[in-house]
């Protein structure tokens, strides 16, 4: 007889899922395969470009990367065919600006990131405050009724949510980061990032395979147990759980999360061990769930470990007790994307600490040179045309979903990710 006893997250210990639950609770998803073609075709990706990225709020960094007046950093998005400078101004307001000069359009910031009181143009010399006003012009009286209150630099929305500065190159934003965000953002209030952001280790690669592809491989956990064997093998599954279903999916207009399973009877490798006697990361131990924000791991599951959030369209946000992470895929090309990730833990106070978030960054460094090693090869397989379309199971509904608000903001539809209340009474 075959032991069907439940674990709880929807599955039973022979593996199988409980019928469709999650698009059962999200009953406007369809469960049709996902066309290839959206990871290779070069009009889908000018599409892309137009209707989605040059409309949304795009997460460009940290407020810790600005800690004084004066400091700045420079990021050059190539889907929005720009350069963005963002700085920090004598008041300690953020401000972004297009990174160009009102002369002839040279590039003002060179470097990636720098300290000035005055942004001075390398071509021909004029020169900007921190606010972006133009404050000098070389020869100024051979111009022809030149008016310098009009030519500052030209600016961008800039609006910082839990210290993660956001931009949007749209020169009349649709909505206001908090309502772009929605209830994916109040969800997050409380917890402690800033804390938490006081240690950080980043890798940036180039990936030469379509945003959407290497994105999908962060919006499940179905290929933790094969594809992680050997960097955190058991972490994510058990004999209860060995296909790593996760525990519980919100979606949100634009945005989802999942609450994530974690093993609370995997045994560590025996340095594991000792760095996981002064913390934790992946690996868990149990812990306080009422020290959580209300919003994370919201109904307090115990097996839980981490909660994953998809920013739309290309920023992760994933949250555990004690450290957190994040993922941006930044495309360059419909076969190239920018992958930047960057794990965060607070200041450590012993020697034990720093050992623990020093094997900490080692472990995720390893885990995410597994999931890089599979995305090149799948988007040449894709490019030779040999597949038309993927096939999805219930576990990767946020890529399901996520597809469908790229298809939607293309069609120039409202997004929409339906209810609870809608599966209820489905």
């Amino acid at each position: 007889m075959t032991n069907t006893a439940s674990n709880g997250s929807g599955t039973t210990t022979n593996g199988r899922a409980n019928g469709a639950k999650w698009h059962d609770k999200y009953p406007h998803l369809d469960r049709e395969p996902l066309a290839a073609e959206v990871f290779t075709s070069p009009e889908q990706f000018e599409l892309e470009r137009e209707h989605i990225f040059k409309k949304v709020w795009l997460n460009v960094g940290r407020v810790e990367q600005l800690p004084n007046p004066g400091d700045y950093f420079v990021k050059d998005i190539a889907m929005c065919q720009t350069s963005i400078l963002v700085v920090r101004g004598q008041k300690g307001d953020i401000r972004a600006f297009h990174n160009m000069c009102s002369h002839r359009g040279n590039k003002i910031a060179w470097d990636e990131r720098g300290s000035c009181q005055l942004f001075t143009c390398k071509f021909h010399g004029w020169s900007y405050a921190l606010d972006g006003a133009l404050k000098f012009v070389p020869d100024e009286e051979n111009f022809f009724g030149l008016q310098k209150d009009e030519l500052g630099l030209t600016p961008v929305a800039c609006e910082v949510w839990q210290g993660f500065v956001f931009i949007n190159v749209d020169p009349q934003p649709q909505d206001t980061l908090a309502e772009y965000l929605g209830e994916l953002g109040s969800s997050l209030d409380g917890y402690p990032f800033g804390e938490i952001s006081a240690t950080s280790a980043s890798w940036t690669t180039e990936v030469r395979a379509n945003w959407k592809l290497v994105k999908d491989a962060f919006q499940e956990i179905y290929h933790v147990g094969f594809l992680h064997r050997r960097s955190i093998p058991d972490s994510f599954t058990s004999p209860t759980n060995p296909y790593a279903h996760v525990l519980d999916f919100r979606l949100h207009p634009r945005h989802g999360s999942a609450s994530v399973f974690g093993n609370t009877d995997v045994e560590p490798t025996p340095v594991a061990s000792l760095a996981f006697r002064h913390g934790t990361f992946l690996i868990r131990k149990d812990f306080d769930m009422s020290a959580l924000p209300t919003g994370v791991n919201p109904l307090r599951h115990t097996d839980w470990t981490l909660d994953l959030n998809v920013i739309f369209p290309c920023f992760f946000v994933d949250v555990s007790e004690g450290s957190y992470f994040t993922h941006n895929f930044w495309p360059i090309a419909v076969d190239r994307t920018i992958w930047h990730s960057t794990q965060y833990f607070p200041k450590a106070q012993t020697v034990g600490q720093r050992f623990m978030q020093e094997y900490g960054h080692v472990l995720f460094r390893d885990i995410i040179l597994e999931d890089g090693r599979t995305l090149e090869e799948t988007q040449r397989m894709l490019d030779s045309g040999a597949k038309k379309e993927f096939h999805l199971q219930d576990e990767e509904i946020l890529v399901r979903h996520s597809h469908r608000v790229v298809e939607q903001m293309i069609a120039g539809q409202p997004v929409s990710a339906g209810t609870r209340k809608e599966a209820a009474h489905a």
